[in-house]
């Protein structure tokens, strides 16, 4: 018998604080990348927030409110102005319909008045905005005569009002020209765009309801001039105009 037979190697395992690790390579830019993508999940979500609730920026397609907003104006419209509105649906869906008063106030901040330049879903189509003057709210006696406007019995001052054609010299009777008398329901309002002779307004599709004016316009922050002829053709004057 061999010594080795009489004296056998003892194996003795390492204590566990002595076994070295396998360590993973680091990837260092892993926890960039996830700081990155929960900061840019965060200001998605707030700027639908507020874009929801508070400030949205639109653009002005056509010239019916010329010569107060001009084709190819960019404005912000406060969505706070009357209140706190629930929109007409969450990114195209409308869960909950029966719990969740889509397309309404929760609560109230400020009448609608007459001369506001609001922004209101168009009753005829609900995925269109509009932009139009309130002419008239619940109570009041609307009438247009010789295209001018008569607001509860007296010549409303219209200073906003631009017409083509001079009141009382246009020819065939439409509502443009004659229009009314029409008493507002509570609850509704009558619009008119300051463009008289261009406007599809409540002259010829009838009221709008308070619930539906998403907010008051606020000011023009930029404004392109789609037909401008010249290399940049940005209307600088108008950046910054409060509307009335």
């Amino acid at each position: 018998m061999s010594p080795s037979d009489r004296h056998p190697v003892r194996v003795e395992r390492e204590p566990a604080d002595r076994v070295s690790q396998v360590e993973l390579p680091r990837q260092p830019w892993q926890p960039v990348v996830v700081e990155y993508a929960q900061a840019l999940a965060v200001a998605v979500v707030l700027a639908l927030f507020i874009r929801t609730f508070f400030i949205q920026a639109y653009k002005i397609p056509s010239g019916s409110m010329e010569p107060t907003l001009l084709i190819g104006d960019h404005l912000l419209v406060n969505k706070m102005a009357y209140g706190l509105r629930m929109p007409d649906s969450l990114l195209g869906f409308d869960p909950l319909p029966s719990v969740i008063p889509y397309g309404r106030y929760l609560f109230r901040l400020a009448p609608v008045r007459r001369g506001d330049v609001v922004v209101f879903v168009f009753p005829l189509d609900p995925t269109k905005d509009f932009i139009k003057r309130v002419i008239g709210v619940g109570g009041d006696t609307v009438r247009v005569h010789d295209g001018i406007v008569y607001l509860n019995g007296k010549q409303m001052a219209d200073p906003h009002a631009h017409y083509d054609v001079a009141p009382g010299t246009a020819t065939g009777v439409t509502p443009r020209d004659d229009f009314g008398p029409v008493t507002v329901p509570k609850g509704k309002l009558l619009m008119m765009g300051d463009n008289r002779d261009h406007s599809y307004d409540s002259r010829f599709w009838g009221f709008v309801d308070v619930n539906a004016v998403e907010g008051h316009a606020l000011i023009i922050y930029w404004s392109w001039n789609r037909n401008g002829k010249s290399f940049f053709p940005v209307r600088w004057w108008r950046m910054g105009r409060v509307i009335h």
